[in-house]
């Protein structure tokens, strides 16, 4: 889980275009959004699409879940990580 921490972490740079942030700066177990790295609703967008793209994981915008999965850089690693063991076992489309 660790490489895939830091692959979401240097995603998160690219994504949102945080030029002055390094990998090290973004704490594994820190809220995204608020107090921790500080990241909006705008950002969340953005993020969801990315891990769509990236991980074939899909996201819906209304759930209490996503706000959950995107709390911080583990839990969302942890929800792909599962969401891929899932599908890998169900055999289950991709996007579906």
């Amino acid at each position: 889980m660790e490489e895939l921490s830091l692959e979401l972490k240097q995603m998160i740079i690219d994504t949102l275009n945080l030029e002055e942030t390094d990998v090290d700066d973004i704490d594994t177990d820190a809220p995204l959004f608020g107090d921790g790295l500080g990241l909006d609703s705008i950002d969340a967008l953005e993020l969801g699409l990315a891990v769509k793209k990236r991980y074939g994981v899909v996201l819906s915008a209304e759930s209490e879940e996503m706000r959950q999965h995107f709390y911080s850089v583990a839990s969302l690693a942890a929800f792909i990580l599962a969401r891929r063991s899932s599908l890998a076992l169900t055999g289950e489309d991709r996007h579906g």
